[in-house]
């Protein structure tokens, strides 16, 4: 085979190109607007967009599991324990701390909030957590915890998406697609990014947070449902059998083949790998999700039940997923947002519940994937958009204890390929208010995960209106502490 016939410009002769242009002035418009990027299959010859490709150099990793805590979790009442803050417990926070800032909510004078929670050290590496996360106290060896997060945005929607796709505004690929686009997925049957959904739905962003943005659509994150289908339209409508399914995609392959070795539009390969992704989902999609058949022993670790869609349950799933090849999966899991305005999102009531969702299934699911060998290729992720502030919002003279968005830092826990596990980086101030050392800002942390997967975060572009994007913009540094 011609390997030219991969890239549809190349096939043109230099007559037909005139005879077209002389046809169709709007042509040399529109080839003066597409980028070659925006024809080539990274994936080479193949005409499926999710084929394996080769990274730039040898990995650590071959997937993640973004445990994404969306609200964000306060790491003042979780893992920064912080005396100062006792000490001065509603008093009027040193205007050092607070001159010229912006809050999302606190107005006034701010004043200390205390964490009401008790703290310990565990494990050798002692390590500092809440008594709210008694699971992921006996797990802390395996981790390794990031105090100094940043992030530039401090309100819900624009921190969603500046973490999930580099940007704090709709419209550019998220991690997971850039990654898929990058490297492909290893499971042929499944989609390379899937997102699932626990806690009450979509977060802030919307599904902007797991968008393609302007890489072809067949990059973006594919959400699974817990009632119904789990994906949308992969179900044959009534009176339609497998064999006439069959059949009509043939066609439709077909037609759609002559458009695309016609056009080069690479939506019409996407559309083609849709269709076919979608036959082959109808068996692989139902086997994946019957974790009644995993051990008892097993269900019981992460708290999940047959049937009954939770945290738990979609933990599981993701390591089922990682083990079938799934490239990037991703749980959101809401209610997070502590602001004290009411007893269902203060620190003492609705936290704890939090707590309760998600602690026990993302220490089983560290530990499950270790004992199967898949914490060796896998790397998990636990966090939200940003932290919490160390002073009491008091919204409109509430009483109920609560912490306003807060982006100057905040804790998130990292595990597997590649990663120091038993370890603690950076520290906070006496008030848990900047980062004084090591910050993790949100343009490094996604350079360091491409790396991790054998990705040079400056190397992997796509080019969309005349010039060349990436997850990192014109960003982003290794955060070397975090890489054994």
């Amino acid at each position: 085979m011609d390997e030219r016939r991969t890239h549809p410009l190349v096939e043109r002769t230099r007559r037909q190109f005139f005879h077209e242009c002389g046809l169709k002035l709007g042509a040399m418009g529109l080839a003066s607007l597409v980028a070659p990027s925006a024809f080539a299959n990274p994936a080479g010859n193949s005409l499926n967009p999710l084929a394996p490709r080769a990274p730039h150099f040898a990995p650590k990793a071959k997937s993640i599991i973004y445990l994404f805590m969306n609200g964000a979790p306060s790491q003042l009442d979780l893992f920064e324990e912080k005396p100062l803050l006792t000490k001065y417990d509603r008093q009027p926070i040193p205007e050092e701390y607070t001159k010229g800032e912006r809050f999302a909510f606190v107005r006034g004078t701010p004043r200390v909030l205390a964490s009401p929670y008790k703290f310990a050290r565990h494990g050798q590496s002692g390590a500092v957590v809440s008594e709210l996360l008694p699971h992921t106290a006996k797990i802390v060896d395996e981790l390794c915890f990031v105090r100094s997060c940043k992030t530039d945005a401090f309100n819900h929607a624009p921190a969603e998406l500046f973490l999930n796709t580099g940007l704090a505004r709709v419209g550019r690929p998220s991690m997971g697609s850039w990654l898929t686009y990058g490297l492909g997925s290893e499971n042929q049957d499944l989609p390379g990014f899937v997102v699932l959904l626990s806690g009450g739905g979509q977060p802030s962003g919307g599904c902007s947070c797991w968008s393609s943005g302007f890489l072809p659509t067949a990059y973006q994150g594919v959400q699974f449902r817990s009632k119904g289908d789990a994906v949308l339209f992969t179900s044959n409508p009534p009176g339609v059998s497998a064999l006439t399914r069959r059949q009509s995609l043939n066609a439709l392959r077909d037609l759609n083949q002559m458009s695309l070795e016609s056009v080069g539009d690479p939506e019409i390969a996407t559309r083609i790998n849709a269709f076919e992704m979608a036959y082959k989902m109808q068996s692989s999609v139902p086997e994946l999700l019957e974790i009644a058949g995993e051990k008892p022993e097993t269900l019981a670790a992460y708290g999940a039940e047959p049937g009954k869609p939770s945290f738990a349950s979609n933990c599981l799933l993701a390591r089922r997923l990682v083990e079938r090849g799934v490239r990037f999966v991703q749980l959101y899991h809401r209610g997070w947002d502590s602001h004290g305005t009411s007893p269902g999102d203060d620190i003492m009531t609705s936290l704890p519940q939090r707590c309760k969702e998600t602690d026990q299934a993302c220490a089983a699911l560290v530990m499950d994937l270790k004992q199967r060998g898949l914490l060796d290729s896998t790397i998990v992720i636990w966090g939200g958009e940003f932290g919490r502030t160390p002073v009491n919002e008091a919204r409109n003279g509430s009483t109920y204890l609560g912490r306003d968005h807060h982006p100057h830092a905040f804790t998130m826990w990292f595990a597997g390929a590649g990663i120091r596990k038993g370890v603690t980086l950076g520290q906070t101030d006496d008030m848990g208010y900047f980062s004084t050392s090591d910050p993790l800002h949100v343009h490094d942390l996604h350079a360091t995960l491409l790396h991790l997967m054998g990705i040079d975060h400056k190397r992997l572009t796509f080019r969309f209106q005349g010039r060349d994007f990436r997850l990192t913009d014109v960003h982003g540094e290794l955060y070397r502490p975090m890489l054994v």
